[in-house]
C-alpha cells in the first residue's frame, strides 16, 4: 500500500470531525470502511495517528504532525487547475470576520488580502466561540475563527459550516524562576500548589476541560484567577510570580517567562474555521482555510519550544 490523496483526505476529515462515524457520513461511506482505512494507514506509517475513545478520537503526537503535512498536500492538490481566486472573489463586498483568542488571525488576514486584494474585511474580537456561532446564525457575521476541544465539539446549526484548522497541545507558562522551569516538560501534579490564571467560559467547553485535567491529575487548584485581557499583561503577572497559565503551544514567552509542554499532553485545543453557508462560498472558505493554515505554520516556525516538542514526540512515536 502507498499513501494516496484519498488517504490524506480521510486523515484530514477525521481530524476535522474527531469521529470515525462522522467522517464516514461526510465521505459517504461506512464507519467500518473508515476504520479499516485508518488502520491500514497507521500500519504503513508504523504508529497510531488517533486514540480511539468513547467520545470519539483524538490525535496522537505523531498524528498532529502527519495531519499538518496532509493538509498541506490536500490544499495544494485542491488548488491545481483553479483560476486565480482573486479574479472571482472579494470584489465589491465586505467580509465580516470574528476571531476568538487566537494568534492565527493576523497571519490569516495578511494572506487573505494578498490573495484577494479587492476584499474588504471588517474584523471583530469575540471571546466566546459559541458567541461567534450565534452571530453567524443571526446574520451579523460571515466567517469566524473559533476553538473547541477533543470530546467537546463546537455546536452549530445546519446553516453554519465548520472545518478544523489544526489541533494542538496546550502548554503552560511559568515564571522563569519556577522550580519546574528547568525541566523539559512539566506534569500537572507538580503544579498543584500554584495559583492559576484561567480564562472564563467560552461556550465550547473551556474551562471545564481544564478542571477535568486537574481532577485527573489528582488535585483542585486552591487559587484560580479569572483573567481575560492582554497577553502581555498576563505574562507580566506570570513573570512577577502571581500565577501560572495554560497557553497556546505557539505562545512566545516574554522575559521572565518560560513556556513548557505538559507531560502526557493532557490538554488539547482545536482551531476551527466556521462560516455561514449562504454568505460564504466554498471557494472563499477554502481560501480562508489555506490562509489560516499557512499562518499557523508560520507561528510554529517562530516557536522553538513547540518545534522541540514536535521533534521529540515524532521520534518517540516511531520507536
Amino acid at each position: 500500500m502507498e499513501l494516496e490523496l484519498r488517504h490524506l483526505r480521510i486523515l484530514c476529515t477525521i481530524a476535522d470531525t474527531l469521529s470515525l462515524g462522522r467522517t464516514a457520513t461526510v465521505l459517504g461511506c461506512s464507519q467500518p470502511a473508515v476504520s479499516g482505512q485508518l488502520k491500514r494507514i497507521e500500519r504503513l506509517l508504523g504508529a497510531d495517528l488517533f486514540v480511539r475513545g468513547s467520545a470519539g478520537v483524538t490525535p496522537t503526537r505523531f498524528g498532529v504532525e502527519v495531519v499538518v503535512r496532509a493538509r498541506e498536500v490536500v490544499a495544494l492538490a485542491d488548488a491545481i487547475g483553479r483560476r486565480s481566486a482573486a479574479e472571482r472573489l472579494g470584489t465589491g463586498r465586505v467580509l465580516r470576520l470574528a476571531a476568538t483568542n487566537t494568534p492565527i488571525l493576523p497571519g490569516l488576514l495578511q494572506r487573505a488580502r494578498a490573495v484577494l486584494p479587492a476584499l474588504t474585511t471588517q474584523v471583530s474580537s469575540v471571546y466566546s466561540s459559541a458567541g461567534i456561532v450565534g452571530l453567524l446564525e443571526e446574520g451579523k457575521l460571515d466567517v469566524g475563527v473559533a476553538v473547541d476541544y477533543p470530546g467537546s465539539e463546537l455546536r452549530h446549526p445546519e446553516a453554519v459550516a465548520r472545518r478544523g484548522i489544526v489541533t494542538e497541545p496546550s502548554f503552560v507558562a511559568l515564571p522563569a524562576d519556577h522550580p519546574a522551569s528547568a525541566r523539559w516538560d512539566v506534569s500537572l501534579f507538580e503544579l498543584a500548589g500554584d495559583a492559576w490564571f484561567l480564562t472564563p467560559d467560552d461556550g465550547a467547553g473551556w474551562p471545564d476541560v481544564c478542571y477535568d485535567a486537574f481532577r485527573a491529575a489528582g488535585f483542585t487548584p486552591a487559587t484560580v484567577h479569572e483573567f481575560l485581557g492582554d497577553r502581555d499583561q498576563l505574562q507580566r503577572m506570570i513573570a512577577d510570580g502571581l500565577g501560572i497559565s495554560v497557553v497556546q503551544a505557539t505562545c512566545k514567552p516574554n522575559p521572565g517567562v518560560v513556556v513548557k509542554p505538559l507531560a502526557g499532553t493532557p490538554l488539547w485545543c482545536r482551531y476551527v474555521l466556521v462560516w455561514h453557508r449562504e454568505r460564504v462560498s466554498e471557494e472563499m472558505a477554502e481560501t480562508l482555510f489555506g490562509a489560516a493554515l499557512a499562518a499557523y505554520e508560520e507561528l510554529i516556525a517562530r516557536a522553538p519550544h513547540f518545534q522541540a516538542w514536535a521533534a521529540r514526540h515524532y521520534r518517540t512515536s516511531r520507536t
